[in-house]
């Protein structure tokens, strides 16, 4: 891109946001950003540079500046939101160890808004705490707020109940009802910024030009050139985040590397220019590191600034995870694990060839000596863990009050009810026909198990698995004929497996969204019973998880009275393993291997999804602080098919060399993703 210059001064700087992709290959993606002209002399005299005493960060002479001092930006991503509050400073020293100076991160509006009005700022969404931290570890810190910020997190973290709203939102456009909602949430976010901005004595980085004007370099958005060219939009955004932040703020977007996409996701007028992880059933991603190393070293020795994507991934708890999709036929969910071949690992660790190499090269081209590089952390396997089938999950619609089941001719979706995540119970009924029925929905999201019963049977009516149907293949399911008197109940458990967080498919709404058809003709009368269960930030008025975790529990054998536990029907199991007092609480791994798919929870903590069947990821990573010393309970919600012996394992390890690399599941050839 050609410089942008003036009669005043030329101001551009050279940045890359320097991208560790998941997979076989990685690209670097440049970008250049444009500042308003600075004062003349920000141009001629350097030496005022070294004479400025206050609190500074500015873009002159295609060089940052701090204080008057030369700056190169040596950053990397870390996601507060993917990482437990008592491991942050853990891994910012990590970072900080690897020789990074700048932290980059984005700001998921779902987590920290996850119903309309209720703010979430605790915890794991304690985002002004994370901010101070870095503030107090030595590190600058490039904000992306969004509003959307992809990240392969769920609707690019944009909240679920943004789809429930009608008539339907045109999400990253100049909606004026989208716009309204985008300015709520920034009057709320954008304040809480303001004190921890560079000027203010906080670590966010600006650019003041007097005592009264301050630039801060935040993200505007995401990728927008990869979505739309709606310039309204950036606009509107930057005109926003300026409201609040200050008239002459430095703003920033990050786009790939394509011409095309850089002249769509770019507001030359506003002075915002712009500059790559795994799914199910995919290899696990790496890239080598000596090439890798060699990239980066070559984008210092230039004397340009690099930021890591990521340089600690972290994990993908509770429903967060996003998905991807390229065309009709293609649905991809990520995993849980979002280690993304950083050079610190998911649980931590550093003691690998690709953190070694990078900081061999950082350390070269670092201002400051680098701290030690510290242990990897103790992890521990905490041994077999036999667990009992407690209760399958249809039998808890029952407890589930009244007051929230919803009753319509059709199918509503997920977020029209407002099950947001997790999985939504359909329920109908259809008279038997002597040669079976044939079942088909013509769209259905993600993943709908069916069952039927009959009341009139010997058994009471205990649902019947008939078959699966899936996003990706939507074929039709035939319906076993079945005596019974009366009607057959249908009963359709619909999984959200992730929505996609990018390109034209994001307005992904989950559930059934179209008529079920019986025979060619449309079945009505519904009833749509959310199953509460819960998220990462969020614990249901409804809690079966803590009813079934806590309820009587029998100590049984790795073989007595398991197999005949075993069933089709999705059911919750339990079991329990102690850590005596005289041990640390260290990390630790829970392996599924022989198990189907579903979620886990340790202590009520949903440590996210398990699928060994499909692979890679055979294991779920358990941080210590999820632990405790003396009894700690494993609640596990099985969906198809449970391990014969009703065994898991508390491993030290990951692992993911499940399934085969090969898989045929809605696959896509690999492609290049921008973050």
């Amino acid at each position: 891109m050609a410089r942008n210059r003036n009669t005043r001064t030329t101001t551009t700087f050279f940045f890359t946001l320097f991208t560790i992709t998941a997979f076989c290959y990685f690209t670097p993606v440049f970008g250049f950003a444009s500042s308003p002209s600075l004062p003349s002399h920000s141009h001629h005299d350097h030496s005022q540079h070294n004479q400025v005493t206050a609190r500074k960060f500015e873009i002159a002479n295609d060089m940052f500046w701090k204080d008057g001092q030369p700056l190169q930006i040596i950053g990397g991503d870390l996601h507060y939101f993917r990482v437990l509050p008592e491991y942050w400073e853990d891994r910012l020293l990590r970072a900080k160890a690897l020789g990074l100076n700048t932290i980059q991160t984005y700001v998921p509006w779902n987590l920290h808004e996850p119903e309309p009005g209720k703010l979430v700022f605790e915890g794991i969404a304690d985002i002004e705490s994370f901010l101070k931290l870095c503030h107090k570890l030595g590190f600058l810190v490039m904000l992306r707020a969004g509003p959307y910020i992809c990240a392969e997190w769920d609707l690019g973290g944009f909240p679920a109940w943004l789809l429930a709203i009608e008539p339907a939102l045109r999400l990253r456009t100049s909606d004026p009802a989208f716009l309204h909602l985008v300015e709520r949430w920034w009057e709320i976010l954008l304040p809480k910024v303001v004190p921890l901005l560079y000027e203010n004595g906080g670590p966010i980085i600006m650019v003041q030009y007097d005592t009264t004007k301050v630039r801060l370099f935040q993200q505007i958005e995401n990728e927008f050139g990869s979505y739309g060219n709606d310039k309204a939009y950036l606009h509107h955004l930057a005109t926003l985040a300026r409201g609040h932040l200050g008239d002459d703020t430095i703003l920033y977007t990050i786009n790939g590397g394509t011409r095309e996409k850089l002249d769509r996701g770019t507001i030359r007028e506003d002075n915002v220019f712009s500059g790559w992880l795994t799914h199910w059933g995919e290899k696990i991603a790496e890239t080598d590191a000596d090439f890798t190393a060699s990239v980066l070293e070559k984008i210092l020795a230039r004397n340009g600034s690099a930021v890591l994507y990521m340089v600690h991934g972290g994990t993908n708890f509770g429903f967060y995870n996003g998905a991807n999709r390229e065309d009709e036929s293609v649905y991809m969910a990520d995993i849980t694990s979002y280690d993304y071949d950083a050079p610190i690992r998911e649980s931590g660790d550093v003691d690998n060839a690709k953190f070694k190499a990078l900081r061999r090269v950082i350390k070269a081209y670092s201002a400051v000596p680098l701290p030690s590089v510290p242990f990897n952390n103790e992890k521990t396997g905490y041994g077999r863990i036999h667990l009992q089938k407690k209760e399958f999950l249809l039998d808890i619609v029952d407890r589930i009050s009244s007051t929230d089941v919803v009753e319509s001719g059709n199918p509503m979706s997920m977020e029209s009810v407002g099950q947001m995540f997790g999985f939504l119970l359909y329920v109908s009924e259809y008279a038997a026909k002597d040669d079976g029925n044939i079942l088909y929905i013509p769209e259905v999201h993600d993943r709908a198990q069916v069952f039927i019963s009959c009341s009139s049977e010997d058994d009471g009516g205990r649902p019947i698995y008939v078959g699966t149907i899936e996003r990706w293949s939507n074929l039709t399911l035939g319906l076993p004929k079945t005596e019974c008197v009366s009607n057959i109940s249908l009963y359709l458990l619909v999984e959200n497996m992730g929505r996609i967080n990018h390109g034209n498919y994001i307005f992904d709404r989950k559930g059934i969204l179209s008529s079920v058809y019986l025979d060619e003709r449309i079945l009505n009368q519904w009833k749509m019973i959310p199953i509460p269960l819960n998220n990462l930030n969020e614990v249901p008025k409804t809690n079966p998880i803590i009813q079934v975790a806590y309820s009587e529990f029998t100590d049984v054998s790795a073989h007595r009275g398991a197999k005949e536990n075993v069933t089709k029907e999705p059911a919750f199991y339990v079991g329990r393993f102690s850590i005596d007092k005289v041990n640390l609480v260290n990390d630790t791994s829970i392996s599924f291997r022989g198990w189907g798919r579903g979620i886990a929870f340790v202590n009520g903590f949903n440590i996210g999804r398990y699928w060994p069947l499909k692979g890679p990821q055979c294991n779920l990573y358990v941080p210590a602080p999820v632990l405790r010393h003396g009894e700690n309970v494993v609640v596990v919600l099985e969906l198809e098919s449970p391990n014969a012996e009703l065994v898991i394992d508390s491993v030290d390890q990951p692992d993911f060399t499940c399934a085969s690399s090969k898989s045929n599941l809605h696959r896509l050839e690999q492609t290049t993703y921008t973050m």
